[in-house]
């Protein structure tokens, strides 16, 4: 299979100005779920704010997406949209406005059309965390967002969202019906501050924008979610036992999230809080035991143990917007080197990525991608996405030979790339500021 032939999604198209019929349609597609969820959107300094100006999104659920058009309608804005976003949709994503990105790449293509959209008189939409938040709490954000917004040197303000990640969270997207949830606009930058601000200023000043925590917005609100199944998939993100420390043997069905290796259970209440049957409830907070899950991968990546892999895989390819190709089965290995991703396509041709640890401060991850297919990780280049899949690529195959042969999480891969990415840092003398990368 020569892979040179594939189509590649042209990027470099300037971004279209939303045409003028499909604005209201978009807030009308919009409208009934925002009106569903019953959405208290507030804005602090924003109120009659005029294109063109930057939007910093949170990222939890697609529902940010409709909050957003209800918030800022009938202003034209463009969007920064993933590339699986496209599939099958090119041109209508497009009149839209939508701009594609590969997610975690340095694309200087995408300067050039954000400027554009600034010189339309438009707003240009970031959902800077380039992924769905696993447990609802602020994913680790790029450093270039400080200089980047400084040199376009238009008014910035943020835009987060509340409740999405709880309605419908990453790892079991089925709607609980949460209502009310809540957005706040808010202005974070004249021209006149970014031209006096530092770009570490800038950036601590976005970090501290975004923080949020949708598990403790829950709480705090007394939002019960009834659902019955409410627990399931859970384990993908909490995937390490804190009772007997064993690693990918947790499950979960119904309310109960299970460690199979020494059979200690808890129940998630409806306030998604989580407590031990039996003995003592080490986390009752789901960031909390995330966060311990982070700490355990930090020791490894530290003591320069980690390793995951080398596994079995089958991967995909998605070099345009038509349609995923089937690549061929190859191997994964995930160490103190980065990602390499190497094997024999359909044709019995030799592929192969490797991305270094400086080259990647975060990766994205999918569960049960599709509804049909397993656990995956998404390595991009410029021109290409790869669609990992260990053992298998199909959902119920990958299941079955993860089973019999434990030994992997993709959260624990999304973890140790950020923390292999800011130990490198610390050992070139650059350490990260808090919360970026």
């Amino acid at each position: 299979m020569d892979q040179k032939t594939f189509e590649r999604f042209d990027m470099a198209l300037p971004p279209v100005r939303t045409k003028w019929y499909l604005r209201p349609l978009t807030y009308l597609l919009s409208a009934p779920d925002v009106w569903l969820h019953r959405t208290k959107i507030r804005y602090n300094g924003t109120e009659g704010l005029k294109p063109p100006y930057i939007i910093l999104c949170n990222h939890n659920a697609f529902l940010d997406f409709k909050v957003l058009t209800k918030a800022i309608f009938p202003q034209r804005a463009n969007y920064i949209v993933a590339i699986d976003g496209f599939i099958g949709r090119e041109k209508l994503l497009r009149n839209v406005g939508c701009i594609c990105k590969r997610k975690f790449t340095n694309d200087l293509v995408l300067i050039r059309q954000l400027k554009q959209v600034l010189k339309n008189g438009d707003a240009a939409v970031i959902y800077a965390e380039a992924r769905y938040s696993l447990c609802g709490t602020t994913a680790v954000l790029p450093s270039s967002l400080g200089k980047m917004i400084k040199i376009f040197k238009v008014p910035v303000v943020s835009f987060i969202c509340h409740g999405h990640h709880v309605d419908s969270p990453f790892w079991n997207l089925y709607k609980r019906g949460i209502r009310p949830t809540e957005a706040e606009m808010s202005l974070l930058f004249t021209p006149d501050d970014l031209k006096e601000l530092s770009v570490d200023e800038i950036n601590d000043r976005i970090v501290q924008a975004y923080q949020y925590d949708d598990y403790a917005w829950q709480k705090e609100r007394g939002l019960k979610t009834h659902y019955k199944k409410r627990a399931e998939g859970l384990h993908k993100v909490l995937y390490q036992c804190p009772a007997c420390k064993t690693e990918f043997r947790m499950s979960s069905k119904g309310t109960t999230l299970k460690c199979d290796a020494c059979g200690k259970t808890w129940t998630l209440s409806p306030l998604n809080e989580l407590s031990a049957d039996t003995g003592e409830t080490e986390f009752s907070h789901i960031p909390d035991w995330y966060e311990w899950e982070r700490a355990n991968v930090r020791a490894e990546v530290e003591a320069g143990t980690y390793s995951s892999g080398p596994l079995p895989v089958e991967v995909d390819t998605l070099p345009n917007a038509k349609r995923y190709i089937y690549l061929g089965k190859g191997t994964l290995v995930h160490d103190m080197n980065g990602f390499t991703v190497s094997g024999n396509d359909v044709d019995g041709d030799p592929f192969l990525m490797e991305k270094p640890v400086s080259s990647l401060y975060s990766c994205h991850i999918e569960y049960d991608y599709l509804g049909k297919s397993g656990d995956c990780v998404d390595l991009n280049t410029l021109d290409d996405t790869w669609y990992i899949y260990p053992y298998a690529k199909e959902k119920a195959a990958q299941e079955r030979l993860r089973a019999e042969n434990p030994g992997f999480s993709v959260t624990k891969m999304a973890l140790a790339t950020e923390e292999l990415y800011f130990h490198e840092r610390a050992a070139e003398g650059k350490p990260c500021r808090k919360g970026l990368a």
